[in-house]
């Protein structure tokens, strides 16, 4: 089954803004440090655009049912670009702190946007396919981009941000050229009075989509949130590391992310979401645990494959997610599944540099490696249910 043409641009959209956000990531923690804060401090600067997300969520699900998924997909990015261009020019540390908060609500508008438009545009049985295509071009881009940032070092911690923004407006054109109006699925006022909603409440009630949002909090917590905030600083920390560790450390994350993507929609699709699913937070999980207390040699190894088992995770549940909403839209329902993963991507920062400025990052990464084992049960025990059935 092919997937159809607007998901693939999307696909290079999403290329675009990952390679852009790839070269910011391994600075922003440093630059952050920069302003002379503790760990803590510069991990709120991860964890401000998280809390904003969070914040912003019900209503960027309110405004895509009422104005369509394509605008505010569209616009969400014109946000996060116009300030990431703005954090180039910050001057103080609260300056940072407020126009990361801004790229936040930019970023909740355009990836729930993103979530329902692959939902809705994915041929019925290859949305674990469709997500991971989509997942995949994050990913490439998550590759090259810190190669990239690394190359670009003797310019400085300001001009990647330059860069980001750069890369978002140019995501933006992409769709909005290659996308006319009539060829993306758009909700639309009138098509939103025809076709059925998913209800909130109803949906919450179902054990089902409670097991996705606590997957989603743990997969925010650790694959989103401690390690982009704690891997730089973690390589850049340990003893007779290279200064090209903090960059190469999230590239081999990324890429350990881009090979199982080659085959995690397909499983998702084929085996069943629960065995993509627990098998992503197995494997992600035991390679965290183990992340804050090996030699930097090692912990390039552990990257790799904790990278691996991350990729797994989010086909599966982008895939239950639509199993369960069946055609139905589902703004507030999918709004409620990114707030979940942005208040895992909030507190994981924080709660991290916490345990690393008493303990050490061995603590740091045990904890949330935890988190991830922790979610797996319920899949691991529907996966084992199916087969014995």
């Amino acid at each position: 089954m092919r997937l159809p043409r607007e998901i693939w641009v999307m696909v290079g959209a999403a290329l675009l803004v990952a390679l852009g956000y790839g070269v910011v990531s391994p600075v922003l923690p440093r630059f952050a440090i920069s302003f002379d804060v503790s760990v803590t401090a510069a991990n709120v600067v991860v964890s401000v655009f998280a809390f904003f997300r969070l914040v912003f969520a019900p209503t960027a699900g309110r405004l895509i049912g009422a104005l369509g998924e394509r605008p505010m997909y569209i616009s969400g990015m014109l946000v996060v670009a116009a300030s990431s261009f703005a954090s180039a020019f910050a001057h103080s540390y609260w300056q940072l702190l407020i126009y990361r908060g801004v790229g936040g609500i930019g970023s909740v508008t355009f990836t729930v946007a993103a979530t329902s438009l692959i939902i809705k545009n994915a041929p019925r049985g290859a949305q674990g396919r469709a997500s991971a295509a989509y997942g995949g071009g994050f990913l490439l881009g998550g590759i090259a981009g810190p190669a990239i940032g690394s190359l670009l070092a003797p310019l400085g911690m300001r001009a990647p941000f330059i860069i980001y923004a750069v890369t978002l407006v140019l995501a933006a054109l992409l769709v909005a050229i290659l996308t006319p109006r009539q060829q993306l699925s758009d909700t639309g006022k009138g098509d939103v009075a025809q076709r059925e909603r998913a209800d909130l409440s109803t949906t919450l009630a179902l054990p089902l989509y409670r097991r996705l949002l606590f997957a989603s909090f743990a997969n925010g917590w650790t694959n989103l949130g401690v390690r982009v905030s704690l891997v730089p600083l973690l390589a850049a920390a340990l003893a007779g590391a290279p200064e090209w560790l903090p960059g190469a450390a999230l590239t081999v994350y990324a890429a350990g992310n881009a090979i199982s993507l080659l085959m995690a929609g397909r499983i998702a699709d084929r085996r069943g979401r629960a065995a993509a699913i627990s098998f992503g937070l197995v494997v992600s999980g035991l390679f965290s645990v183990m992340l804050g207390w090996l030699p930097w040699q090692a912990m390039l190894v552990c990257c790799v494959f904790a990278g691996l088992g991350a990729g797994f995770i989010q086909p599966g549940m982008q895939g239950q997610m639509a199993d369960i909403l069946d055609g139905r839209e589902g703004g507030r329902v999918i709004a409620a599944f990114q707030m979940a993963g942005d208040v895992g991507q909030i507190a994981g920062p924080v709660v991290a540099g916490w345990l690393v400025d008493i303990s050490g990052y061995g603590l740091a990464f045990a904890f949330a490696g935890s988190l991830l084992l922790l979610a797996s049960g319920p899949w691991l025990r529907m996966n084992f249910s199916s087969r014995g059935a």
